[in-house]
Order: structure tokens, then sequence, then C-alpha cells
């Protein structure tokens, strides 16, 4: 190779790559980078390059885009190298325009016709070279230009071509489903093809369009089962091996779409149970993708309807991998643990020192995931163990992202399954003091309807204990520096609300804290405005109470300094607080009633408070309200508004514009006065067009709604503050009955082989307590009956969430009807409606004002209703392949013969016609159009009666 270098390139290039690589920093690589632009700059421009050079040239462009450079200025030399007859250049080019374009750049248009062309090629190396290119390059306006070629390519007598095919027919549907909704059938035909490697390809579409729609491809549950055998019983050449296991990536694939297809499925799950029991009796643990096949067997058997005998079988490959040095290996056992405890949470009492030994890890990232598996295995009897670990972890990282995570479990925790409100308060101001501002603002919201609302037990004793309790805290709490915003403005909702309720505390106790608060966030205004509201709540509490109201000096200096603020919000809060310290006992308790923060709010929305004002001001001389719709003559523009009120309000709106109002002839603007210094010109006549506007959502004149009566849109929010809490899968009811099909027997046994397996070590009396903590008492996961909701709220829904049967556990699948094939989703097609708005002229409009047989014509409108299209969404459904394997002597022997059978959809659409009315005389009508024009006035935008005044 001499002065070629290595690889068959230039010393130069090679000079290059070694001088970047010996760079000492950031700056001496840019420096050689961009000398190297600047002479490929050059070179690249010189006429008749020699292909040997050019292809040189654009590998180093190649470099100096991985490098992070701009090479834009040879990516044309690139797309010309796509169009040579050389195979190695070709390759080169294509190689280099799927690393330096995407599929939106303007440079694809010059390569699809090339891409059409390589893919009719007779060397099978340039189609696969094209194919390449198109999985990376064609986006879904071009798919259509390439989809026929690709679909023949499936029958090439080529593997690899095949193979290719389907991976670019893959890349379709991801891009537009729609596009290759109808090919559905080639990929079951490939799924029987001759060579293994094009059948595991087809693997990727099929777990793509089996997690869409699963109850479609049941029939394939067979065929899948089949061929996992085939491939776990070595049936396959030795060149699909890896580290000695057969065919691991496919068998992980198949492992996968077994997963979705026997979810909640005993009959697809029982043809399952032989071929997955086999794969654990044969699995291989000395080597990475033996222990990542069998992990997969756990993912599947916790996805599939229950079986004990697999279920012993995960439990014993878990405890090997949690009992591994590999931090690897115990990290994809906690995984599986916490998988495999939503359908038996006993198995995680067989192996508490293992994840106690992995939550004392010093791995991080070990750590966090067996916090992970203490979130789901929390239930009352050791939540508090739990949600003080997860603390005491979350005061030590400095990660803010998993720190929030982390203060929103604790939240979830601790109101699902709070032993006592004092632990409950006492748990929520750690997790505000040391999370900080890092709390969701939902949480501290969520925390206030808790106090406000109490837990629902034992009467109103608990809920004002509680409520006692969190005062004393909190005044507690205020005497340490630098609180959270958000804690904070808890505090003070909680003081303004309760703060004197009890009798504990005094007003002015209470009120000094709270400017003290004031004063401390001066440069905070959403602080200062809760505290200001909880001086007014305290105030106005004991002025109801009948005590006298000593106002502090500190509270009077706040709000003499907020009357003059700045901030509006403030300023009108200090000015509520002034105006209700003057008010009486009775208005004091119809404005600001105790306790009432979680009362229903009722809104009159027609105002009947005003009625006897409004019935004293019309006995007195006032006149009555006038609708909009019968003022000023707009009485049809009222009825048009009433009738498009109850059209849809998606449609498109096509009324006139309503009529201008007789204009005082003193108001005429002088550049409308006729001038004799005006030479009529004839003006051209242009068709004018109206525009489409679209109706709001919203009606232009509420009083115009008829009987329509406005209401607020309760019915689909959700009565609730915060986000849902954490709810196990599993019910006591499926744990019960998990219990009796697993058997005692079963598990008994297996803790004793756990025990005889364990080192004879002895154990820290601390370790063994904190297993006793965490794992102790019984394992049915308890919630409390109430959490933060009153029955009487409707706002229960963590305790309906929390009796949602797992869909894993039912006995029975459900069936669907037979006469009805399953809808297919990727038909993603949508119909379109078309409308045209009327056109008018505003010169039949003059006709029917000058016409002395008349009198004023109103506007002329079109009220059109548009009319939803009506969309046929059944498409096809493909019939089950008949899979006939006896013997299994060959790997695909049992899967040939598909009969796929499609419907075509159909769509219906409906266009939107308009008319217009006709006017008067044409004659007449150009009589009045040349007197017009003679006095130099444009009839199209002036007010028609202006002109009955000029005109005499």
């Amino acid at each position: 190779m001499g002065s070629q270098g290595g690889f068959y390139q230039s010393k130069e290039f090679l000079d290059l790559v070694k001088s970047i690589g010996e760079a000492r920093s950031k700056a001496e690589e840019d420096r050689i980078v961009l000398s190297e632009i600047e002479t490929l700059k050059r070179r690249i421009s010189e006429p008749d390059i020699p292909k040997r050079k050019m292809k040189e040239y654009i590998l180093r462009l190649v470099y100096i885009e991985m490098l992070g450079h701009d090479a834009s200025f040879g990516y044309i030399h690139a797309v010309k190298m796509t169009h040579d007859d050389s195979l190695l250049v070709k390759r080169t080019g294509y190689l280099a325009v799927t690393l330096f374009l995407n599929e939106d750049h303007d440079l694809i248009i010059l390569i699809v016709n090339t891409i059409q062309k390589d893919l009719k090629s007779d060397n099978y190396l340039v189609v696969c070279a094209a194919l390449n290119a198109v999985c990376k390059l064609i986006n879904e306006e071009t798919i259509p230009a390439v989809l026929p070629q690709v679909v023949e390519l499936l029958g090439h007598p080529k593997e690899a071509v095949r193979k290719k095919a389907i991976m670019a027919l893959h890349r379709f549907y991801q891009k537009s489903p729609s596009s290759v909704s109808h090919l559905i059938s080639n990929f079951r035909k490939r799924l029987c093809d001759n060579d293994p490697g094009v059948m595991g390809a087809t693997l990727c579409p099929f777990f793509d369009l089996i997690a869409q729609d699963v109850n479609s491809y049941k029939d394939l549950v067979i065929s899948f089962v089949s061929i996992l055998k085939q491939v776990a019983e070595r049936r396959l050449s030795k060149a699909y091996d890896y580290h000695q296991m057969p065919a691991p990536f496919i068998q992980i694939k198949l492992l996968k779409i077994l997963a979705l297809l026997g979810s909640g499925d005993k009959q697809a799950s029982e043809t399952m149970y032989t071929v997955v029991g086999d794969i654990f009796r044969k699995r291989d643990s000395s080597s990475n993708i033996g222990n990542a096949v069998l992990y997969e067997c756990i993912c599947c058997v916790s996805s599939i309807y229950p079986n004990t005998k697999l279920l012993d079988s995960a439990a014993d490959a878990i405890s090997r991998f949690l009992k591994s040095d590999s931090h690897n290996l115990k990290y994809m056992g906690i995984d599986a643990l916490g998988r495999l405890i939503k359908i038996s949470p006993e198995i995680a009492e067989q192996h508490q020192l293992a994840v106690i030994d992995c939550l004392e890890d010093p791995n991080d990232t070990l750590k966090r995931k067996t916090f992970e598996l203490l979130y789901k295995m929390t239930k009352s009897t050791n939540v508090e163990v739990i949600v003080d670990r997860m603390i005491d972890y979350m005061i030590s990282i400095n990660d803010n992202h998993y720190k929030t995570e982390i203060a929103s479990r604790c939240v979830e925790l601790a109101e699902q399954f709070a032993p006592s409100n004092q632990w409950f308060i006492q748990t929520m101001n750690k997790v505000f003091e040391h999370a900080g501002d890092l709390v969701n603002i939902k949480v501290a919201h969520n925390l206030m309807r808790l106090i406000a609302e109490g837990f629902g037990e034992d009467g109103d004793n608990a809920d004002s204990k509680l409520r006692s309790s969190a005062v004393e805290s909190y005044l507690h709490i205020l005497g340490e520096p630098k609180l959270p915003s958000v804690f904070l403005q808890v505090i003070c909702w909680v003081l303004g609300e309760y703060g004197t309720a009890d009798g504990m505390f005094s007003a002015s106790d209470v009120t000094g804290k709270l400017c003290d608060v004031a004063e401390a966030c001066s440069s905070n205004e959403t602080v200062k405005a809760y505290a200001v509201t909880a001086l007014m709540k305290i105030y106005a509490f004991e002025i109801a109470a009948g005590r006298k109201v000593d106002m502090l000096p500190e509270c009077q200096s706040l709000m003499e300094e907020l009357l003059a603020s700045h901030s509006t919000d403030l300023q009108q809060r200090a000015y509520e607080l002034q105006a209700v310290i003057g008010l009486d006992v009775h208005a004091v308790e119809c404005i600001m009633p105790p306790d009432a923060s979680c009362e229903d709010i009722e809104v009159d929305q027609g105002f009947s408070f005003l009625d006897g004002y409004i019935q004293e001001a019309i006995e007195k001389g006032a006149q009555p309200y006038i609708p909009e719709s019968e003022r000023s003559g707009l009485l049809n523009m009222g009825k048009f508004r009433n009738q498009d009120h109850h059209e849809s309000s998606h449609g498109l709106r096509f009324e006139a514009y309503e009529l201008p109002m007789p204009a005082v002839q003193s108001r005429i603007p002088q550049a409308l006065i006729p001038s004799t210094e005006m030479v009529p010109v004839p003006e051209p006549m242009y068709p004018r067009e109206t525009d489409q506007t679209p109706v709001s959502p919203i009606p232009s004149n509420p009083s115009n709604a008829g009987s329509a009566e406005l209401k607020l849109r309760l019915d689909e929010v959700q009565q609730k503050w915060g986000r849902p809490t954490y709810t196990p899968e599993t019910s006591t009811s499926n744990s019960t009955s998990q219990k009796s099909v697993n058997g005692a027997s079963a598990v008994n046994s297996t803790r004793e082989a756990y025990a005889s397996r364990k080192p004879q070590v002895e154990i820290s009396h601390e370790k063994q307590k904190l297993a006793a903590s965490l794992f102790g008492g019984s394992s049915k996961p308890e919630k409390r009956p109430a959490t933060g909701h009153k029955v009487s709220k409707a706002s229960s829904h963590m305790v309906e969430k929390s009796h949602v049967p797992n869909s894993s556990m039912e006995v029975a699948p459900e069936k669907a009807a037979p006469a009805q094939p399953p809808p297919d989703l990727l038909d993603l097609g949508e119909p379109t409606a078309t409308s045209t708005a009327p056109s008018l002229d505003p010169f039949k409009q003059l006709e029917g004002l000058l016409d002395t047989t008349q009198d004023a014509l109103a506007a002329n409108s079109a009220t059109t209703a548009s009319r939803s299209p009506d969309v046929m969404a059944l498409l096809y459904a493909d019939t089950p392949i008949g899979i006939h394997n006896k013997d299994d002597a060959d790997l695909l022997s049992g899967l040939s013969n598909p009969s796929v059978t499609h419907m075509a959809g159909a769509t219906a659409r409906s266009r939107l016609s308009q008319s217009s009315s006709k006017g008067s005389n044409p004659k007449d009508s150009l009589e009045k159009d040349a007197l017009v024009r003679q006095m130099g006035v444009n009839p199209s935008s002036q007010n028609p009666n202006m002109f009955k005044d000029l005109l005499g």
C-alpha cells in the first residue's frame, strides 16, 4: 500500500485523521478541521477530478460532518456520485447522502429518480444500496413513488434484497401507516419465507402491528409458538448462533410478541406455556445474551395469564440475578421482581435480604431501581420505613429531576397509606422543606385540600386534630430560615383558615408570624398575597366571634405599604383587608364564613338578586332592557345568529354583512362631495370575492341564544387537584385468588430452596430489623378507605381506582363477536368537505335600493347548514393462517398456505352548494350605474341611502 497508506486512502487523509486524534484541545481540533474545509472547497471545485479522488474527498467530508462542522458545500457532489455507473462509487455516494441529508432536504428530489432506476437494477448490491437510502431518505410525500417497486422486491431471488424490502415497508408504516395498510398480507407471506433472516425481519413490523391491534392477530399465536419452538430446539443453522445461543434476537422478539398476544387471554397463554418452560429449562446464564433471553422470558410470564410452574421458574431465575456480583444482573433482577410482584406479592418476601443489599449498594443506578421496587410494594405496614428511606435519599442527592420524582412519590405514598395524621403532616413538612420549590404546585394544592376536607375518619374530631397539628407544626417551622416559596404558600393558607380555630393560639401571635413572612419575602408577590389574605381571614373570624380586633403595628404598616404598592393584586388585597376590618359582625359572617373552603360555589347565572332593583328602577321611569337582537332594526341579524347558534359550531358562516346605518347628511366626509375638478373615468369592474369566516364556538351575541341557557360545563371536569396517586394493579381479591392458584406448597418449597441456597453468613441485627419492617406483616396491599376525600364531596377517586381488577388475572378472556371483524387501525384516511361562499354583487344591491317600487331591501344572505360527511371505516380483515405442524422437522414447515382476504373501504363525501338571488331590470341598472359614475362616487363602498339623497 506504500504511498497510498492503509485502506487504499492517501497519506494526506491518514495524516488528517492522525493530527485530529493527537489534538490536545478543542480549539486545535477546530483549527485543523477549518483548514481541511478550505482545502476541500478549493479541490472539489476543480474540473475532471478522478473518481478515486472524488471518493476520498467525500469520505473526508463525512469525517468533517462527524466532528460537528458544516460540509454542505459538498452535498451536491455526493448526490452526483449516486448517479455513477461504478458500483463502488455509487455505494459511497449512497452512504454519504444518507449521512448528509434528511428526509426533508431540498436535494432529495434529485435522488428519487436515481433510486427508482437502481431498484430495477440486475445487480442486487445496487438494489440493496438503493433500499438503504429508501429507509433513510424517503418521506411521506415520496412514498408512493417507490412503493410499487419495493413491493415487487419482496419476491426477489436474493434473500438480502427481500430482507431490506421488508425493512423499507416497515419504515413506510412508521412514517405513514395508511400508505401500507393494504400490504399486511405481504407481511404474513414473508413470515413463511424460506430464509430465517427474512422471517426474523418480518417480526419487527408484526410487533408494531400487534401493539396497535392485538385481536386482529390472535390467529398467529400458533405460528409464533411453532417458530419459537424450532428456534429453541436449534433447528436453524449455526450461522444464526450468538455465543452458542440459537438465534437469541429472534427469540427475544418472539417473546415480546407472545407477551402482547397472551395478555389477559387464557386460551392463547396455555399455548405458550410449554415453549416458555422449555426456554427456562435450557437457559444459559454464563453469557449476557443468555441472561437477556431469560429476562425476556420473565417479562413474558408476567404479562400472560399466570401459571404456577412458570412463576416458580421466574422466581428462581430472579434469585440467580439478585445473588450475582454483577450490578447489571442485580438491576435486571430488581426490575424483573417489580414486574412479578404485581401477580404474586409473596415473591418479594423470598428475596427481602437481597433487596436490602441493593438498597444499601453504593451504585446509584441500582439504588434508584430498588426504590422503584419499594414504591410498588408499599403497604400500610411498611410505609413509614420506605418513605423515610426515600426522604433520606432525596436529601443526599443533587439531581433536581430525580429529587422532584422522589418528592412526588413520597407525597403519593403518604396520602395513600398514612398511619396517622401526625406522621402525615410531619412527612409533608419534610418533603416541602428539603425538596424546596421543586415540588409541583399541584402537590401544595392537594395538601391544602386534604387538610380542609380531612380524612373522613372518626367524625370531625380526627379532622380538627389534623388541622391543629398542622397549625402547631407550621408555627414552629416559620422560625427556620430560607423556606421554599411553595411551602410558605401552604403555611399561610393553613394559618389563615385554622390558625385560631381551636383557641390554642391567639390572633396576635398568628398575625405577627404572617407579617414576618410578608416582610421576609418582600420580593415574592405570591407569598405576600397569601399572607395578606391570611391576615384578612383571621381578622374576619375574630370579628365574627365578637372579639375586639387589635391590629399590630407591624400589620398596620404592612397594610399601608401595600395600599401604595405597584402591584394591583397586592393593592386590591390591602384595600379588601382595610374594608373587612371596618364591617360589622353580620356582614363579615356573610362574606367570610368560617371553614367554608370546601363548600360548593353556586353561580346565579340569571342575576336574580338584581330583580328587585330592576323592578324599582322601572317603576321610577327607567327604560327596560332591550335585547341586542331588537336594537336598531337588527332583527334579521338576530335571526341569523339564532339559526347559526343551533348549527354545528365547526361549520362556516355564510350570512351577509349588516346593512349600513342611515348616515346623517351633515356628517358626510368632504371627500365624498362631488367636485367639478374630478374627471369621470370609467372604472373596470372586477368580480368581488367574499371571505369565508369560520364560526366561532362562542356565539357572538349571547342574548340571541333563544331558549338555550348558558351553563357551566362541569360534566367532564375531574374533581381533583393533584396527580392521581399510585394504585397497585392487583387488588386484594386478585391477590387472594392468586394465592389459591399458586398453592401454599409451591411457595413453601420455593422458600425452602431459597433458604438452602443462602450463604451461611451472619446477618447483622440492623439488616434483620429493616427486613422485618419492609416485608413483615400481611402481604396484602392495604389501603386507607378514604384518603383525603370526604364521601359527601364526591371526591373518592383514589378508592375507586384501587379496586380496578388486573386484566392479567381474569380467568376467562373476553371474546369478540364473531360476526364483526376487528377494526383496522392502519386506515387513517379522513374525508374532506368543501364549501363555497355566495358571491354578492354590490350593483345588484344598488338596484334594489334605487327601485321606487320596492321599500328597503335587506341584506341578501344564505345560511348553509354544513353536514358532516359520512365515513365508512370498515376495511379488510385478515383470515387466520392455517398452521398444521406435527413433527417440527423444519422451521417453516407449519407456516404455509396463508389466506388473507381484504375488504375495501368506501368513503362518501358531500359537497355544499350556494345560490344567490338575481337583481332587477338590467337596463335600469345600467342607467343608474352611469349616473352614479358621473357623480364620481364608488358605489361599491358607500352608503346606499346616501345615493338616494345624491340622485334625488
